[in-house]
């Protein structure tokens, strides 16, 4: 299963918490070679790990084997803050029923599997479920036809560039019925997240944080 996890119940998830951000790191620093992201302590986390952060996380028997995080747009965004040259076009998306979808990870040995349409799939029944509209993201181009396949539609905010030697772009992507229909499909499951303990109303949150942008603690 994926589950959600949030400020209200991190407390049950401290050592997934953890073994992701070394995940992260392991991943986008050793194996993709961000080395700007790399740190001392084998924790990839930045200024979008926080109180108000998202996590989505595949997890088999307490590992973490995949996941993504989302983060609200009423608050400073990485579209925003270090690719706005990818939305010259469209704009940084910023509203509380937009949340920025980044660090999509799978380990190796789960590459061949479903976990990569699962996680998509993650991404549509959760935005759903909390009333979100759309998800931007900064994704390299080989991501589109993977996203198209599976029923997500895709709005570019700006012209392709390279980024950390990949052709790059940012997009908006709409949550709806019918991608998550789609792609539910595809892996033959009706559901595949799972809530425990405590939960939060994330896009109410999000318009609170745009009226109160000091009420945020930074966990990193």
């Amino acid at each position: 299963m994926i589950h959600v996890i949030s400020a209200s119940n991190r407390h049950l998830y401290q050592d997934a918490i953890e073994q992701h951000f070394q995940i992260r790191h392991e991943i986008f620093v050793e194996e993709r070679g961000w080395k700007t992201l790399a740190r001392p302590d084998g924790r990839e986390i930045d200024q979008y790990d926080d109180d108000d952060t998202i996590y989505l996380l595949a997890m088999d028997e307490g590992r973490v084997i995949g996941g993504h995080r989302l983060y609200p747009t009423t608050k400073p965004t990485m579209i925003g803050e270090v690719f706005p040259h990818l939305a010259t076009v469209g704009g940084c998306p910023s509203a509380p029923d937009i949340w920025e979808w980044s660090r999509y990870f799978i380990v190796p040995e789960r590459r061949d599997s479903d976990l990569n349409l699962r996680l998509m799939a993650a991404v549509q029944e959760f935005g759903l479920d909390e009333g979100i509209s759309q998800v931007s993201a900064v994704i390299e181009m080989w991501w589109l036809p993977r996203f198209q396949q599976a029923g997500f539609a895709l709005k570019p905010l700006g012209v392709p560039a390279l980024v950390e030697n990949a052709w790059t772009i940012a997009t908006l992507i709409d949550i709806s019925e019918s991608a998550l229909s789609t792609v539910q499909t595809m892996i033959g499951e009706a559901g595949v997240l799972k809530r425990r303990g405590p939960q939060r109303r994330h896009v109410a949150h999000s318009e609170k944080l745009r009226s109160n942008p000091a009420e945020h603690l930074l966990l990193a």
